[in-house]
């Protein structure tokens, strides 16, 4: 497996991958994929502000994917991040996951960010908390029944994880 930074020529791979997961699944709150157009402005507005995204390929074929945006946009969440990473369903299970995470985590580290945030559709979400339990990441509060989707409502979790050295010292520089 290699971990690389997506391009757009990886957008309908991802797009595929990212569908699967709207159709079936609770990871993301969305209830209709994108069009690969969408994904396209997606992946510029992420990667052109400086943040990694980044897949996963296993031979030619593009597994899985992540990245990191900012949590919040107002100035004082500036050192936060959040991150997302979906992986192809005939792949889960094989550390596709652990290894887009962990190369998100040292990426962020190395550019100054202090947090990193986990919202993870659905309390039972064994793998996504499991993922993110296995690199530092710890459950911090659960948003109960904030969407509704598949029939039922679904809860929000939410991890973190400090990045560097955390909240321990003050940043020596601005981001952003």
């Amino acid at each position: 497996m290699r971990i690389r930074p997506a391009t757009l020529d990886d957008i309908p791979s991802i797009r595929a991958i990212y569908a699967h997961h709207v159709a079936l699944g609770l990871a993301s709150f969305e209830e209709e994929a994108p069009p690969v157009e969408e994904m396209r402005r997606r992946f510029r507005e992420i990667a052109g502000g400086g943040f990694p995204y980044l897949v996963a390929e296993f031979g030619d074929a593009v597994v899985g994917y992540g990245y990191c945006s900012l949590y919040r946009t107002r100035p004082a969440y500036r050192y936060a991040l959040e991150d997302s990473v979906y992986v192809r369903h005939d792949s889960a299970g094989r550390g596709v996951g652990k290894a887009i995470l962990a190369e998100l985590i040292r990426r962020c580290e190395a550019l100054g960010y202090r947090q990193i945030i986990a919202v993870i559709g659905d309390s039972a979400n064994a793998a996504s908390i499991g993922l993110h339990a296995s690199q530092g990441f710890l459950r911090v509060g659960t948003l109960r029944s904030v969407g509704f989707k598949l029939g039922r409502w679904v809860d929000s979790v939410f991890m973190q994880r400090p990045l560097g050295a955390g909240d321990a010292i003050r940043p020596l520089d601005q981001l952003r």
